[in-house]
């Protein structure tokens, strides 16, 4: 019974003359398999006795190509960064933004600190010798910045786990405003916030 069921389907896919067969795989990949049967021709006689029973027979069809999907889909590999000196320090390089937010971050937390203890404005803080220590801090921070940037290791090659990459950048960005915010607070209202 099973061999009359199968030779029925045979007969069916071969009596076509394209027949398609759709196959569904685990991961909802489709794979299209085409099958092609050729039509019975008749022979003709041939005028001369040497023909070879390839210029009877038709040229096999073209067949589509089957495609095969790659997984897991190839990624791009990852662009790798300048080391030059300017390309560092541009616009949109790896370094201004960084160590703007890593000197906010210090400077907001010495300030307020400061405020709290002293009772003290930005201004009257960086007027009473504060400013050598902000241009120490600015020097050693920018150097301690640039030297791994110019050998080529990049801040996302160190970032995991809670302190990553981004959040530090967010974090000086908001350190940033912050910072700006305080002093102009301060300018209008006169003195010290705290």
């Amino acid at each position: 019974m099973a061999a009359a069921s199968s030779s029925s389907v045979y007969h069916s896919i071969l009596s076509n003359h394209v027949t398609r067969v759709q196959i569904q795989t685990r991961r909802n990949a489709s794979f299209i398999v085409r099958c092609m049967a050729e039509e019975k021709q008749p022979q003709q006689p041939s005028s001369t006795p040497m023909t070879t029973s390839s210029s009877t027979t038709p040229p096999p069809a073209a067949q589509a190509p089957i495609a095969t999907p790659t997984f897991p889909p190839p990624q791009a590999a990852p662009k790798k960064m300048s080391t030059k000196f300017t390309d560092l320090l541009a616009f949109s390089g790896p370094a201004p933004e960084r160590i703007n937010g890593r000197l906010a971050m210090i400077g907001f937390v010495a300030a307020m600190g400061v405020e709290l203890a002293r009772g003290t404005d930005v201004a009257a803080q960086l007027t009473d010798g504060g400013l050598p220590w902000f241009i120490g801090t600015s020097v050693v921070l920018s150097l301690a910045s640039l030297i791994p940037l110019s050998k080529g290791i990049s801040v996302e090659s160190k970032s995991d786990g809670v302190m990553t990459s981004k959040a530090e950048l967010w974090n000086g960005r908001f350190a940033m405003l912050g910072l700006v915010a305080l002093v102009f607070t301060e300018f209008v209202k006169g003195g010290a916030l705290v």
